[in-house]
């Protein structure tokens, strides 16, 4: 009896090697594997939720739009208005929320990371946190996320930034136009404002919370990989990654860009290490691009516990933005 389960046990773990060396050579051959476990976009959480009913999530003063950024590709918006028009938006349409962009509020585009939808739990209560500082909240899903219409990739993604932050310009007047990216939201907001800068029409601040480096080294510095010691890890894993047109240089557009930049990252992110914000940080703060401008790094320090996404609960956050955007304001004017 003894000899039968050491005969079962020994089997499965023959078998469970087999599955762990066939994997890297499964992902080498097929780097679409790979590039859908950097967009995670097929994980819908919550699942249950109604994307077109933002009041189901407490957002009752939130539009839901559709934009069509090229032919065949739909993305869904979510349109949170300040908390000070709370009423007035009671019951209003698409258009009353469109012209609302032109009242005298600054508007945060927000960029989310991978997986789940622009209905997440810690997305929704961050654009709470920004609606009742007075900020008009744009935020959406990219083209393949939740049930916005298309292919994911990077240079689609891109894209549909760029088309919402135009379409948000084009009703906005003289109101600031910050961006925010989380995660994997911050590779689309350096590369939305490395091309805005280049065409000259940069936004008026840049927020990244929780930025890496490049896509590479966040994969290789990523707690969750179980294959970072595996012989030939780059090979099998990184350049998969490279082949699928996936780049995410956050450390090299930020060479580029030209307006006011703010980092924020939790000392115990489990997801993006906290040595690549700082990384980004010190990359930044030396560039040229940024010698007009101002580059501030806000470290959350571990026993606070705000990990990846939970930075939207720090009491100090109302003011780390109000004196760091009240400056860029400043500097756009003066």
């Amino acid at each position: 009896r003894r000899y039968g389960l050491w005969f079962r046990l020994r089997k499965l773990i023959i078998w469970l090697l087999g599955v762990y060396i066939a994997i890297p050579f499964l992902v080498k051959l097929c780097p679409a594997i790979q590039a859908k476990l950097v967009f995670l976009n097929f994980v819908r959480v919550p699942y249950f939720i109604d994307l077109k009913r933002p009041q189901d999530q407490g957002l009752n003063h939130t539009c839901n739009y559709y934009l069509q950024p090229e032919e065949d590709v739909t993305i869904g918006v979510w349109h949170t208005v300040p908390a000070a028009l709370w009423k007035n938006a009671r019951g209003k349409d698409q258009i009353w929320f469109e012209d609302a962009l032109g009242s005298s509020h600054p508007v945060i585009l927000y960029l989310h990371g991978n997986a789940g939808t622009r209905g997440g739990d810690h997305r929704v209560e961050l654009y709470k946190v920004l609606s009742s500082l007075g900020y008009h909240v744009v935020t959406f899903d990219y083209r393949g996320w939740g049930d916005s219409v298309g292919s994911p990739s990077e240079r689609g993604m891109t894209y549909d930034a760029l088309h919402v932050f135009d379409w948000i310009k084009a009703r906005s007047g003289d109101n600031p136009v910050y961006i925010w990216g989380h995660s994997l939201g911050t590779g689309v907001a350096t590369n939305l404002v490395r091309r805005l800068c280049e065409r000259e029409t940069p936004p008026d601040a840049l927020i990244l919370e929780s930025p890496f480096t490049n896509i590479r080294e966040e994969a290789r510095s990523h707690p969750f990989s179980i294959y970072r010691y595996f012989p030939g890890f780059d090979w099998f894993f990184l350049d998969p990654i490279t082949t699928s047109g996936i780049k995410f240089a956050n450390d090299e557009n930020v060479k580029y860009i030209s307006c006011s930049l703010l980092i924020l990252h939790a000392e115990d992110d489990p997801v993006v290490p906290f040595h690549l914000g700082k990384k980004l940080y010190n990359i930044a703060a030396t560039s040229r691009s940024f010698r007009d401008y101002k580059v501030q790094f806000v470290p959350f320090h571990t026993d606070l516990g705000y990990r990846h996404k939970y930075i939207y609960r720090s009491p100090e956050l109302p003011r780390i933005l109000r004196e760091f955007l009240g400056k860029s304001e400043h500097e756009q004017h003066h």
